[in-house]
C-alpha cells in the first residue's frame, strides 16, 4: 500500500551525486595558501574569484570525457545554486540575486575560456591578474605562487581518472 507521505514525497535531485565534489572544490578554494601565499584578496569576491578558478580547472578535466558532460552540468548548477543562497544568506533581494546570478555565470564562462591557456604562459598570468587581482598586478612572490599551485592542480586532475574525480569528496593534491 502506498502511504500518502510516499505519494508526496518529491523525487531524488540528480545533482546530489555531485555534492561531494563541489564541497572539494569549495575547500580547494578556500584553502589558506591562496590568500596568504598567494595573496588572493580574502573578501566575498576574492573566494568566488578562487571557486571559479578551481571549479574551471576541475570543469576543464571533466570536459575531456565527452561521456561525462552531465556531471558538469550538475557541478555547474550546484554553484549556481551555491550562490543563489549565499546571496540570499547576505541580504541580497529576489530582485537583485538574478541579475548577481547571471552576471557569476558570466563570469565563470569568461574564466573558462581564460584559464584553457597553458600553464605558465602569459596569458595564463594576465588572466589570473585580471580575474582573481581585478587586473592590479599583485606582488610577484603572490603571482608565482597562485600560478604554480594552478598548474599542480590541474595536473593532479589530468591524473585523475574522470570517473573518480566526478565521485571525489576531496580533490587530489596538487604535488
Amino acid at each position: 500500500m502506498i502511504s500518502l507521505r510516499n505519494l508526496f514525497k518529491p523525487a531524488a535531485d540528480p545533482r546530489e551525486a555531485r555534492r561531494p565534489l563541489w564541497n572539494a572544490v569549495v575547500a580547494a578554494a578556500r584553502a589558506p595558501h591562496w590568500y596568504v601565499e598567494g595573496g588572493v584578496p580574502d573578501t566575498l569576491d576574492g573566494r568566488f574569484d578562487m571557486i571559479s578558478l578551481v571549479l574551471a580547472l576541475v570543469l576543464h578535466r571533466i570536459d575531456e570525457d565527452p561521456g561525462q558532460a552531465l556531471a558538469g552540468v550538475q557541478l555547474t548548477e550546484l554553484f549556481v545554486t551555491d550562490m543563489d543562497g549565499q546571496m540570499r544568506q547576505i541580504g541580497f533581494g529576489d530582485m537583485v540575486v538574478g541579475k548577481q546570478i547571471g552576471r557569476m555565470v558570466g563570469a565563470l564562462g569568461g574564466r573558462l575560456g581564460a584559464y584553457r591557456v597553458p600553464d605558465g604562459s602569459d596569458a595564463m598570468r594576465a588572466a589570473l591578474v585580471r580575474n582573481l587581482w581585478r587586473g592590479q598586478e599583485p606582488d610577484a612572490a603572490h603571482l608565482a605562487h597562485v600560478a604554480d599551485e594552478a598548474a599542480k592542480l590541474r595536473a593532479a586532475l589530468a591524473a585523475m581518472p574522470v570517473e573518480a574525480l566526478i565521485v571525489a569528496d576531496r580533490l587530489p593534491d596538487a604535488a
